[in-house]
């Protein structure tokens, strides 16, 4: 297994946050399984952009985290579904915020970025 040269500094908030849900697709993962979607191929389906290697790394990651559990049911051809843990639940107030900011988002006429006395310096 990889073993990081330099350790992740994992001592606030939001680098912990982003260390568990930070990965491109890891939200719209939870949101989707949020949703009712939780067999691969829904998942896959719902996000067509993503290779099927990166989905599954990052369903890997968020169950590493305690974030999502995978149910393999014993039936032949084998069935998957993922469900939300209680600690995943616990984050959904969080995706919903980044949801309902891209909807906002979205529905601006222009889309310029605001400048701030820090990005003048």
């Amino acid at each position: 297994m990889y073993e990081r040269k330099i350790p992740k500094d994992l001592d606030c908030g939001m680098a912990m946050i982003m260390e568990i849900i930070g990965g491109k697709w890891k939200p719209c993962l939870i949101h989707n399984i949020n949703s009712g979607f939780r067999r691969p191929s829904e998942l896959q389906r719902l996000n067509a952009k993503a290779s099927r290697r990166v989905l599954n790394q990052q369903l890997k990651e968020l169950e590493e985290h305690g974030i999502i559990s995978r149910v393999v049911y014993p039936v032949l051809p084998p069935k998957v579904e993922y469900f939300l843990t209680d600690l995943g639940i616990s984050v959904l107030p969080v995706i919903g915020t980044m949801n309902d900011w891209g909807s906002q988002y979205l529905d601006k006429p222009e889309k310029t970025p605001v400048i701030n006395d820090f990005q003048r310096i």
